[in-house]
This record gives C-alpha cells, structure tokens and sequence, in this order.
C-alpha cells in the first residue's frame, strides 16, 4: 500500500540511449522520456502536447536500462517522483524532478531508419 502514496505510470518514447554512471554502491542509469497529449483546440485544430520526463534507474534496474534503453523505444514505465537540489557550476541552486524507476516493460522495438522511410 505504501506503493501507491507515491506512484506514477506514464507510456512513452525514449528521448535518448540510457546514460549509465558506476559508482561503488553499484550502477545508476538516467533517460529521457517523451509523452503526447494529443487534443483539439478551441478552433477544431489537432495539437500535439509533448512534456519530458527523466528516468532514473539504481542497481539491478539500471542494469537492464543499460541494456534494453535505446532512442526511439516505446515503454511502459511505473515508479516514484522524487525534487532534488543541487548547486550548479555556476554556483546556482537548482532543482529537477525524476521518476525513480521501479519497474518498466517495452511495449515495441523502435523503427529503423530504413523502416521508416520505406
């Protein structure tokens, strides 16, 4: 039940390849996600709202990202939104959102380029 305080599920595109970073606690994987909102305005026009989600993977989880995370993938993913801090280089304070990835399930292999032009 715990889950559920702190639960999204979201379906779509990879932006990018998994970035994966070593640390000695074990492996960390990052990547980008792009949702559609696809709707009709007030004038009949269709538009297409994209917003973009970054996944973060630990362990066991950034192991398979690593593996199975490539641009173009279409996925399923559930998991728990997190704020972090930090201060850039620049020595501003800045915050991001993530999505701590629990679990995900490919739902298509991305189109190749000689795919998509045929």
């Amino acid at each position: 039940m715990n889950t559920i305080c702190n639960s999204v599920r979201l379906v779509g595109h990879l932006g990018r390849d998994a970035e994966v970073k070593t640390f000695d606690s074990g492996k960390r994987a990052q990547v980008t996600l792009a949702t559609n909102d696809i709707y009709t305005n007030k004038n009949g026009e269709k538009v297409t709202d994209v917003q973009w989600h970054r996944l973060v993977g630990w362990g066991k989880t950034a192991e398979l990202m690593e593996k199975l995370f490539t641009k173009g993938k279409h996925i399923a993913v559930e998991g728990k939104l997190s704020y972090r801090e930090f201060t850039g280089e620049d020595g501003v304070k800045r915050q991001i959102t993530e999505i701590n990835v629990r679990d995900f399930q490919l739902l298509s292999p991305a189109k190749k380029a000689e795919e998509a032009v045929a």
